[in-house]
Order: C-alpha cells, then structure tokens, then sequence
C-alpha cells in the first residue's frame, strides 16, 4: 500500500508540474493567442513544442533533485546508478507517455519540413553521410524507455541543430535510423520520437 501510494503521489506531482509548467510557458512563448493578433500556425506549433519540452524539463529537475548528490562528482559505477534511478523516476511519472507528448501532429509536420530544407542543401549529402557513419539503425525503442546502452549516438551536424528546436540541457536530438529521438541525458531515456525524419531515400 505504501509503495502504490508513493506512485500516486509521484503521478500527480508530475501531473500537477506538468499542466502548470505547459500553460506558464505557453503564455511566455505566446502560444496563447493575443486578441486581434494572428500567429502564424508554424510559429505556434513549435512554440507548443517549446512549451512542452519545458514542462518536461521542470519535471525532470523536480525528481533529479529528489537522488541524494545526483550532481556531485562520483565514479562512473555511481554515476550511472543515478541515471538508472532517475530514469525509474521518469518512468514512474510519465508512465501514460506516449508518442506526441512533445512533438505534437503539427509541429512534427514543420520539423520535417525544416530538416527536409537543411537536408535539401549544398551540404546535405555529406551531412547525412556523417549521420549514417554512426547511425545504429532501426533498433527497438519504446518512448519512456532506455536508450539501447549498447547503441552508439550519431553526429549531430550543427546545421541540423540550427533547424531544430533549441533545447535545454537536460535533452539532446539523435537519430536512429531515420527517426529523430527526443533523448533525455541524463536518464538515457526517449522522451519522443518523429518517424522518417532524415530523409532517406
């Protein structure tokens, strides 16, 4: 009883974090629509992705803080005993997420679009020939899940990171075959997901 009852507390401090930390960035992202002022529907939606990236991050600090020394200097045996602890956090918080949590239907058709035009450039065959150098492949991934420990991490060519939006950092992008993976540092575990997003061919 007492553990289910620590769960529920963690889902609905997550929760409550969650709603709050969305709407208040919302409104400084200007997600929320000025009377008689239009916004344009790409701006909004990566604004909302913005908004959704820092609910997660205010979450993410919120149980980081809840490890004893996650930040002090430790061996690397300690250091990944917290990650692993935090990823249970995570886990245990978000335990409904789902793919679109952060990249929403709309802002995945801009990040597309954006990476298609970075791609569509001079650079864009040898940027892609550096992401394929490292690239693990199509592995089995799980949002909410780990990030394969055995999986290396591709290049991330700063022309693509200058298309994307910018993250804080606690997130980082990567590419797994040609998704784009959402991946949380350091939990190691997939915050979201954008399908056929390199391009391939």
């Amino acid at each position: 009883m007492g553990r289910r009852l620590d769960r529920l507390i963690v889902l609905s401090v997550a929760t409550a974090l969650s709603t709050a930390a969305v709407a208040g960035a919302r409104q400084e992202a200007g997600v929320v629509p000025v009377k008689g002022q239009p916004v344009n529907a790409d701006a909004r939606a990566l604004a909302d992705v913005q908004a959704r990236i820092a609910a997660y991050v205010t979450l993410h600090k919120k149980l980081e803080g809840t490890i004893s020394g996650f930040s002090k200097e430790k061996t690397p045996e300690e250091i990944d005993k917290n990650h692993r602890a935090l990823a249970h956090l995570l886990q245990e918080a978000r335990r409904g997420a789902r793919r679109g949590d952060i990249f929403t239907p709309p802002a995945t058709i801009v990040i597309r679009r954006l990476l298609g035009t970075v791609f569509a450039g001079p650079d864009g065959a040898s940027m892609r020939a550096s992401i394929m150098d490292e690239n693990p492949g199509a592995l089995k991934i799980a949002i909410n899940g780990r990030y394969p420990d055995s999986a290396p991490l591709t290049t991330m060519p700063p022309q693509v990171l200058e298309g994307l939006p910018k993250l804080p950092d606690e997130l980082e992008y990567r590419f797994l075959g040609e998704r784009l993976i959402l991946m949380d540092v350091h939990s190691h575990t997939i915050v979201d997901v954008i399908d056929k997003a390199l391009g391939l061919r």
